[in-house]
C-alpha cells in the first residue's frame, strides 16, 4: 500500500509555480495577484483563506484579502465583485464558500468574470471543462487528477467509481476521468444517495473516488483488493481525546480499508492540500493569459 501524499505532491506543484514566478520577476513581467473575499467569520473558512494567503507568499504571488461582515448584503458583495472584475492588477479571485444564508451563492458565482474565476465554478468554465476545452478546472477535481499523474497511476480503461455528484467535486470528477488523456480514459460509474446497493458498484472499482461527506462511510468489505482509493471527504467528528475536541475524518474508514489498497489518500494530508496548489496554478494561468488570452 502506497500513501498518496498531498503534502509532498502539493509542495512539488508549488515549487514548480515558484520557478515560473521567479522567471516572470527576472524578466520584469507581471507578478500574479490573487484576491480572496471572506464574508463573515466561519471557522473552517478562516483556516482555508489563511492557507491560501500563506501559499501566495510561498510561491511569490501578491495577495489581497477582503473581509466583510456576516451582515453584508448581496448587493454590497456584488459591488466588491464588480470592482475586482474591473481591477486590471487582480488576475483572479475567489469568494470563499459557504456564504451567509441571505446571499444566493449562484448569483455570486455568475457575477465573477470567467477570466478571473480561478475556483472554476462559473458556468462558462464548467461548460468548457465538460467540452474538453481549456478552462480553469475546480480545485478539488484538479488536485485528484494531479495526484494520479504525479504517482503515475494507470487509469486507461479502468473502472472508476465516483461516489457523490456535487457540482464542485463528484460531477466534474466523473467528466474528467472519462475524457481522453493519459491519466483519464476510465470507464466511469457515478453513485449517489439514491443508488441502490452502492457496495455492489464499489467492489468492482479499480479506482474509487469518494466525495459524499459522510465520515467513514466506505468500509473494507466495499473495496476490492488492489484498488486505488481517493478520499475527498473531510468531516469534523467529536472526539474528547483530542485537544481541539474533534477529529478530522474522511469518507473512508482508513485503518481497515488501507491494507487492501494499492494506493490511498490519507485524511488529513491528502486531497485537501492539493486544492490550494490548484488555486495557485489557475492564478498563474490567469496572469499569463493561458486560458482566455489577455
Amino acid at each position: 500500500m502506497i500513501l498518496l501524499d498531498g503534502k509532498k505532491t502539493s509542495a512539488e506543484v508549488k515549487a514548480e509555480i515558484k520557478i515560473e514566478v521567479d522567471k516572470l520577476k527576472a524578466s520584469g513581467g507581471k507578478i500574479p495577484h490573487l484576491a480572496a473575499v471572506l464574508v463573515g467569520n466561519d471557522g473552517a473558512s478562516e483556516t482555508y483563506v489563511a492557507s491560501k494567503v500563506r501559499s501566495c507568499e510561498e510561491v511569490g504571488f501578491k495577495s489581497t484579502l477582503i473581509r466583510m461582515e456576516a451582515t453584508t448584503t448581496e448587493e454590497q458583495l456584488m459591488e466588491i465583485i464588480h470592482g475586482l472584475n474591473d481591477d486590471a492588477d487582480i488576475d483572479g479571485f475567489i469568494v470563499q464558500l459557504p456564504l451567509p444564508k441571505h446571499i444566493i451563492e449562484e448569483n455570486v458565482t455568475k457575477a465573477i468574470l470567467p477570466q478571473k474565476d480561478v475556483d472554476g465554478f462559473h458556468p462558462v468554465n464548467v461548460g468548457r471543462m465538460t467540452l474538453g476545452q481549456p478552462s480553469y478546472i475546480s480545485a478539488t477535481p484538479w488536485g485528484v487528477m494531479q495526484m494520479l499523474e504525479k504517482y503515475n497511476i494507470d487509469t486507461q480503461g479502468k473502472h472508476c467509481v465516483v461516489i457523490g455528484r456535487s457540482n464542485i467535486v463528484g460531477r466534474p470528477m466523473s467528466i474528467l476521468m472519462s475524457q481522453s488523456g493519459k491519466f483519464a480514459n476510465a470507464t466511469v460509474t457515478v453513485c449517489h444517495s439514491k443508488t441502490k446497493d452502492i457496495a455492489s458498484f464499489t467492489r468492482s472499482a479499480d479506482i474509487l473516488i469518494v466525495a459524499l461527506g459522510k465520515a467513514e462511510f466506505v468500509t473494507a468489505d466495499m473495496v476490492k483488493d488492489g484498488a486505488v482509493v481517493i478520499d475527498v471527504g473531510i468531516t469534523r467528528v467529536a472526539d474528547a481525546t483530542k485537544k481541539s475536541g474533534f477529529a478530522i475524518k474522511g469518507d473512508v474508514k482508513f485503518d481497515e480499508v488501507a491494507p487492501k489498497c494499492s494506493y490511498i489518500t490519507p485524511v488529513p494530508g491528502g486531497v485537501g492540500l492539493m486544492t490550494v496548489a490548484a488555486l495557485m496554478l489557475n492564478t498563474l494561468k490567469a496572469c499569463k493569459g493561458e486560458i482566455y488570452g489577455h
